[in-house]
């Protein structure tokens, strides 16, 4: 069976290639190999009998050239950064997405399967519930909020401190560049699919880490942050309080998610969460970075906060865990693969851009008390 992975020389998209080739699959990949993400070109660490074509997802002779005699897509291409170029979110995963199926469509193609990654940033701020008057969805802090160091959020009705629910599927709430471009993403894939016959998967992300992930690319968070600071002996900077709640998933979970539903008919015009379903703050993470790296490195709060980021970001797996699926690392797994990956590469870079000044210049990274 031939399958072609979008953003295949990507940090996923390589992950789910060595399981394709490793599955038996004919692989193509179409990835555009961003600068930011692939500074030094073309990884090296695809396996034999892969084919590569230099090429962006919204170029539409790239795009049908990568598509010819496919069965299955993979589609794990996308723009993804905390800078404000907004309209490139929307270009890449929303036109990029259409792109494909229409493109699809108008070739009439035998497509078996699209599998599209989507994230939980669709939710935005999340769900939550007020003792009092019940479920919402809360509007995004205001800036006002923030430079109050008022991190947590409250009900609208009462104004009394509202709790964060596990985010299930079937509420969305995006509000930030990257959330709206993935649920724009989303809705059209699983749309177009339904209209057209072309059966469909959205598999909703939770922060995926593991080896491979980008020491360039700014978007690649808190574990590439950390870590490298922590390994070069500076301080670890946490935004707002470092109480703000996320999930972590291991790369390997992610691909085994994908392969579940690759198999499975029922999962076909569906939305799932990939994530692992437990709590974790930020300086929870930021204590095993430390531990795991055995270095005395400080922790630095400065009462700054990060535009369009959520407070509370847990996502509820039992929909996925249903059809089959479980996770099987842990965050001291993640943290330990990374680690052993980035010695394995010879170590940290000497020149990685520095995402905290460039978000701080743009206007992304604001100090509150102002």
């Amino acid at each position: 069976m031939h399958v072609l992975v979008t953003g295949g020389a990507g940090f996923i998209g390589s992950h789910l290639v060595d399981r394709f080739v490793r599955d038996g699959f004919c692989v193509r990949v179409l990835d555009n190999l961003d600068s930011k993400v692939h500074p030094t070109g073309k990884p090296p660490c695809f396996p034999a009998g892969v084919e590569f074509i230099h090429g962006d997802v919204t170029d539409r002779e790239a795009l049908r050239y990568a598509l010819r005699d496919v069965e299955v897509v993979s589609h794990q291409a996308a723009y993804q950064d905390y800078m404000p170029d907004f309209s490139r979110f929307m270009k890449v995963n929303a036109v990029g997405t259409a792109l494909l199926y229409e493109l699809i469509v108008e070739g009439r193609m035998k497509i078996k399967k699209v599998i599209v990654a989507s994230s939980q940033a669709v939710y935005g701020e999340g769900q939550y519930v007020c003792g009092k008057h019940g479920s919402f969805l809360p509007f995004p802090r205001t800036p006002a909020q923030l430079r109050r160091k008022e991190w947590e959020l409250s009900c609208p009705s009462c104004g009394r401190h509202a709790r964060p629910s596990l985010l299930c599927e079937e509420q969305t709430n995006p509000y930030n560049q990257y959330a709206v471009s993935k649920l724009a993403q989303e809705k059209a894939a699983l749309g177009l699919g339904w209209i057209h016959g072309i059966p469909t998967v959205a598999l909703r992300y939770s922060i995926t880490q593991g080896p491979r992930q980008s020491l360039f690319n700014h978007y690649s968070g808190i574990c590439r942050i950390f870590v490298s600071r922590a390994l070069t002996g500076n301080p670890l900077v946490i935004y707002e309080d470092g109480l703000q709640t996320r999930d972590f998933v291991h790369i390997t979970d992610v691909v085994d998610a994908n392969m579940l539903v690759l198999q499975k008919d029922a999962a076909n015009g569906q939305a799932y969460n990939v994530g692992c379903g437990r709590v974790t703050t930020v300086l929870e993470y930021a204590q095993l970075v430390r531990d795991k790296v055995a270095a005395q490195v400080e922790f630095r709060i400065p009462s700054e906060y990060r535009t369009g980021d959520n407070r509370h970001s847990v996502s509820s797996i039992a929909k996925l865990q249903a059809l089959g699926w479980n996770p099987a690392h842990g965050l001291s797994d993640i943290m330990d693969h990374f680690l052993e990956w980035i010695e394995q590469s010879g170590g940290i870079p000497d020149r990685i851009r520095d995402a905290y000044s460039d978000m701080k210049d743009a206007g992304v990274v604001v100090a509150a008390g102002q």
